[in-house]
């Protein structure tokens, strides 16, 4: 991996990080608004409900993550099998072209002799 792509990849480490960041703190944000609003709870189930939702928007934001990470698989093979049809209908047709040059070449010197 040369340098540029390093670069790159540590961006988006960093970029998937801080949104990772930021999804957990409006979670943090929403759990506390939501107990502070729940009279008669006590300090211990507070922490556990906070704990637990928590919890369960990183089992969430792990799973949207890797469907949408396997849409992309599922894209990026569609787009490599299109590519890989026309770069054979590509070379079919360069060779054909070739060889049909090849061809009034051969005609162009047979009648010229």
């Amino acid at each position: 991996m040369n340098a540029s792509e390093e670069a790159a990849r540590g961006l988006t480490d960093i970029e998937r990080f801080l949104y990772r960041q930021a999804h957990l703190e409006a979670a943090r944000r929403r759990v506390e608004d939501f107990t502070a609003r729940a009279p008669g709870l006590t300090k211990q189930q507070r922490f556990d409900i906070e704990r637990w939702y928590l919890a369960e928007q990183r089992r969430i934001a792990r799973l949207v993550t890797e469907h949408i990470a396997d849409s992309i698989n599922v894209v990026e093979e569609q787009h490599r099998i299109r590519f890989g049809r026309w770069l054979r209908g590509t070379l079919t047709a360069m060779v054909l072209i070739t060889a049909a040059m090849g061809l009034c070449v051969a005609v162009v010197l047979g009648t010229s002799s």
